[in-house]
């Protein structure tokens, strides 16, 4: 699978980066925190969610106002201007009737949506949604607001992930230590201190409840028991706020679910039943997509030598070794606990198979 990035210009002239992948019915995620399309589409974080999306369907995704690809120094961060670049991207892409997935933030975008357009809705999908910003929810709540604020202006652009790891560890608490690391850089390289801390201001005050009564769409709630960064009330509250909505909660600790994790798989089973996806039929990822380096990396993997005799062989750190498997496993699609030894054995057919 392959994207192909391009580029439209919202209505105050923002330029907003949107990416295209898969083949099907199409399903748009609304931009969330955080988010740099190129860098996405490498991680260890995400990509699964690209590639169970792009299976069966044809996925629209964009980076917000601010981040990523998108232009970087902008004026207006509110909702009117997310559901504005929103509705950018959809005609941009031709689109007439999709489906549409809100992640977090993105959920409240996707019902302030859903409420103005019903006509260009098959279903409604928010996954780890709110109705009401933080700021909203209460004093500890607002303290917690607060406290987070302070971490993105102390330690956002320090080399040192410290104050970055917070977001990790709520995000994520159930990650690798590469994963988490992965998750620092991408906070780093995607937008800037100053923009980071006005975009999660802007998320505080966010308010859909009367808006969630006017959505006519289909619409299925999804959320973690152990969400740390929204709380598993706000999915309730948000589902019995949508008329008809239906709720799954998910045995999860993980703002972000992760490939290995029995959630993730509950998410894709109940997403597809929702939407009645037909997954593609997809051959196997084979070894020829990895890099010359990847792939040297992998052959002494395969020979049973440790990640630092790697390093010491190609002379390369540690942690650059780490970083090729990590990236390894994602275009392989293999991860957990098995994923070592299944790269390896992928290294290992593909060489038996070049021999006379």
């Amino acid at each position: 699978m392959s994207q192909k990035v391009g580029y439209c210009a919202a209505p105050d002239a923002v330029k907003l980066a949107y990416a295209v992948h898969g083949d099907g019915p199409p399903i748009v995620r609304v931009a969330t925190w955080m988010t740099h399309l190129e860098f996405d589409w490498e991680s260890p974080v995400w990509r699964h969610w690209l590639d169970a999306l792009g299976d069966g369907h044809t996925l629209i995704r964009y980076d917000e106002r601010g981040c990523g690809l998108s232009d970087r120094d902008v004026d207006d961060i509110s909702l009117d201007a997310w559901v504005a670049d929103l509705e950018t991207v959809v005609d941009a892409a031709g689109l007439d009737r999709f489906a549409l997935l809100g992640v977090s933030t993105g959920a409240a975008v996707a019902v302030a949506y859903a409420a103005r357009h019903p006509e260009r809705l098959t279903h409604l999908v928010l996954y780890g949604g709110y109705a009401r910003g933080r700021t909203l929810r209460g004093a500890s709540e607002r303290r917690l607001q607060d406290a987070l604020v302070a971490a993105i202006s102390a330690g956002w652009t320090n080399p040192d992930p410290t104050f970055r790891h917070l977001f990790s560890m709520l995000f994520l608490p159930a990650a690798t230590p590469e994963q988490m690391e992965w998750y620092d850089d991408l906070q780093r390289h995607s937008t800037s201190a100053a923009t980071a801390v006005r975009l999660y201001h802007a998320r505080g005050p966010l308010n859909v409840v009367e808006l969630a009564a006017q959505v006519r769409t289909r619409t299925l709630v999804v959320h973690a028991l152990g969400d740390r960064v929204v709380p598993v009330d706000e999915g309730r509250l948000l589902a019995t706020l949508v008329p008809g909505a239906r709720l799954v909660v998910l045995e999860s600790a993980n703002h972000i679910l992760l490939s290995d994790e029995p959630a993730w798989a509950s998410f894709v089973s109940e997403l597809r039943a929702f939407l009645g996806t037909e997954r593609a039929t997809a051959r196997p990822v084979g070894v020829e997509e990895l890099s010359p380096r990847e792939l040297e990396v992998l052959e002494l993997v395969a020979a049973g030598l440790t990640n630092e005799a790697i390093a010491e062989q190609l002379s390369l750190s540690v942690r650059t070794v780490e970083r090729h498997l990590t990236n390894m496993y994602v275009k392989l699609r293999v991860s957990g606990k098995a994923g070592r030894a299944a790269a390896a054995a992928r290294f290992s057919e593909a060489a038996s198979l070049r021999r006379p």
